[in-house]
């Protein structure tokens, strides 16, 4: 399942910093190593205990995780939506992913020089905000006024829907409020996808800060960022890409002893990548067995035929049944046997909504 988190921010906070240690990040399996698709996309696993279990109960040849995309997006400055800087670039690059990772520097050093003189995080972020807030409106108001003679003119139902929601998203640009703080009907949701609008993409920020602010979890910069980000209902992921980078060169018993020192319970990447993970409405399945315990990765909502196509077509197109076992019954009856005798195994049809965490073997018939 291609999805994919976009890393934005202005020049100089440490974009491009996080982004390499990401790059370099290989998390559970060392024979699953990072990929370079390009030469600014980077497929990064997500950290899942459930996997060590699996692999120790069922002692794969193979053990898979899942996966999913960070693209690092050139640096924006003011005035893109006008073309300044990569300007339209970094928007149609922007565009083509599926959430957006807004990097924010909330440190001081005078060593590295901020674009706009000084660190304040609140106008870092809505320059950005702005920038494509204004990309939106351009493309709002191109079609508006392309279509809105026509809906008056002929009346046509399918036109004068279309001009009252792209009104309605109109005055929410205009009022500097991103679309996707807005409310939709499902008809409305069909009408607007097509157009790709920036701001309706889920956005999480992440707080770059130092290494005495990573450990202490708190700095005057931080706390702004996150009274921000409570207004568009989303998190803050507080990391020193300083510190994210030292730890990508390292092993994973001397990572888990050097964030010991630091007195730090989770990696900050650790905690972005499953932050970005569920931001994106993903959830995990897996498959389990003595040749291989994998990880699929499915978007919340999705019926059991439907995550039995993304392992094959055939799956999908003949599905008649799924076995399911929740991992939670699993870790708790200590293998499939014991399970089943407790009455846990499901037979499930095609109208069942599969969860975060089921094991499943999928029935079918082509």
């Amino acid at each position: 399942m291609s999805l994919k988190a976009g890393i934005v921010g202005l020049p100089n906070v440490g974009k491009s910093t996080l982004f390499n240690a990401i790059t370099k990040k290989n998390i559970l399996a060392a024979n699953y190593p990072f990929a370079t698709i390009e030469p600014n996309v980077g497929v990064v696993t997500v950290p899942d205990k459930r996997l060590e279990f699996l692999e120790n109960l069922y002692l794969p040849k193979s053990l898979v995780p899942t996966t999913f995309e960070f693209t690092d997006i050139a640096g924006l400055v003011r005035g893109a939506s006008h073309g300044e800087g990569l300007g339209n670039k970094f928007l149609s690059h922007i565009r083509e992913v599926d959430a957006i990772v807004e990097v924010v520097r909330c440190f001081a050093d005078n060593d590295i020089t901020h674009v706009e003189g000084k660190v304040d995080p609140i106008r870092d972020i809505e320059i950005i905000n702005v920038e494509l807030i204004l990309a939106d409106l351009e493309i709002v108001e191109s079609r508006i006024n392309k279509i809105i003679k026509k809906a008056e003119t002929t009346k046509d139902k399918a036109a004068l829907a279309e001009v009252a929601i792209l009104k309605r998203c109109q005055e929410s640009l205009l009022n500097n409020n991103p679309l996707r703080n807005l409310e939709y009907t499902s008809d409305e949701k069909e009408i607007i996808k097509n157009f790709n609008f920036i701001t309706l993409k889920p956005i999480i920020y992440v707080a770059n800060v130092d290494e005495e602010s990573a450990i202490s979890g708190s700095n005057e910069y931080i706390e702004l960022v996150k009274e921000y980000a409570q207004k568009e209902s989303t998190k803050v992921i507080i990391m020193s890409a300083k510190i994210e980078s030292e730890l990508s060169e390292l092993d994973e018993e001397s990572k888990i002893e050097f964030l010991k020192e630091l007195g730090i319970s989770n990696s900050g990447l650790d905690l972005l990548i499953r932050a970005t993970y569920e931001l994106l409405g993903l959830q995990t399945f897996f498959t389990a067995g003595p040749d291989e315990v994998r990880a699929w990765t499915f978007i919340k909502g999705m019926k059991a035929p439907k995550c039995a196509g993304i392992i094959h077509s055939d799956f999908e197109r003949g599905f008649i049944k799924a076995e399911v076992m929740s991992f939670s019954d699993l870790e708790l009856y200590k293998d499939e046997k014991a399970v089943k005798e407790a009455g846990k195994l499901r037979l499930e049809g095609k109208e069942y909504v599969m969860q975060d965490g089921d094991i499943c073997y999928f029935r079918f018939n082509v």
